[in-house]
């Protein structure tokens, strides 16, 4: 069993290793087509080519290629409507015999699109009628049988992805990019989340003025279960920040200091954010922190008045660490 799967993996790489010196004139060809077309790329294939396609066209589309995959049997009883002029079709048959495909030829034809061929054989019906050929034949299928399609699939979704990948750098296809399109996973969490969609505002932000006693200060914090109070003056210019660790370190010299200003307790000058600032870099600030990371951060606007407060539960909460 381990000699026939590594047998697998040796021919699947082969047929990968064969394709590179066929990455020429053609390859470019259908790069420059995908990068002037102003409709979609529309990708299509059957059975094990349409899986193939169906990824291809995924990736395409994640990393700022317009394109979505076509059956073509369903092509041929009328969703060939969603292609237009301005579109390029991408095909893959491995043959380039395949009926359901080769059937909606014609069409394509008639509408306008451009037609990229990913194939096997180059004098076949679909590389014959293609505008431009990308070549994926393969020596042999890593199936004992020679039938089931194996490495002549791996070809073409490696092939694919060398498109997808030079299309993108083609394109300066940016990580900011690919998190807009990527909004659910933990890079568009990282690149999109700022501080005014996670800080807590208005009645859940902990403020009290410099009058009030550290007493104070504390129901405040306790209220509002983040820890942590900012510290304003009248006018809500942020002076300050007392934590719960502030108050339980002072509770070991007695209970007096209590009654004592709150401004006697603060951090001056603690550090801050803006709400515009990415979440991201919220957490960089409070992990980064000297001599010790801090886990609540002053959300503060232009006039360095605290709007609100984030605190690093918030940041696990959203997957931002």
């Amino acid at each position: 069993m381990i000699e026939l799967a590594r047998s697998v993996l040796a021919t699947e790489a082969e047929a990968i290793e064969a394709l590179i010196p066929r990455i020429n004139g053609q390859f470019t060809q259908a790069v420059q087509l995908m990068l002037n077309c102003n409709g979609r790329v529309i990708v299509t294939g059957m059975g094990k080519s349409g899986l193939v396609g169906k990824k291809i066209a995924a990736t395409l589309a994640s990393t700022g290629t317009p394109s979505f995959f076509l059956h073509p049997a369903e092509g041929i009883h009328g969703d060939l409507g969603m292609v237009t002029a301005q579109d390029v079709v991408l095909a893959l048959s491995n043959s380039g015999e395949t009926a359901e495909l080769i059937s909606i030829l014609p069409s394509i034809k008639r509408i306008g699109a451009c037609l990229i061929a990913m194939c096997g054989r180059e004098e076949s019906t679909l590389g014959r009628n293609a505008d431009v050929f990308l070549d994926v034949r393969v020596d042999k299928e890593a199936c004992p049988l020679g039938l089931a399609p194996t490495a002549s699939t791996t070809a073409s979704l490696a092939m694919g992805d060398a498109l997808a990948v030079v299309l993108l750098s083609s394109r300066k296809f940016t990580p900011e990019d690919f998190a807009v399109f990527h909004p659910g996973g933990a890079l568009g969490r990282k690149l999109l989340l700022t501080v005014e969609n996670v800080m807590h505002s208005g009645e859940d932000n902990p403020v009290v003025t410099t009058d009030k006693t550290v007493q104070q200060a504390l129901f405040v914090i306790t209220g509002k279960g983040l820890g942590a109070t900012c510290v304003v003056d009248d006018n809500g210019h942020l002076v300050g920040i007392v934590t719960d660790g502030d108050i339980r370190r002072g509770l070991e010299k007695g209970y007096s200091f209590l009654d004592k200003p709150v401004s006697e307790l603060m951090t001056k000058q603690p550090r801050t954010v803006t709400k515009d600032k990415l979440a991201a870099y919220a957490l960089n600030i409070m992990e980064k922190n000297k001599p010790r990371p801090i886990t609540v951060l002053p959300v503060v606007d232009e006039q360095n008045c605290a709007i609100g407060m984030i605190h690093l539960t918030d940041l696990l909460r959203q997957g931002v660490v």
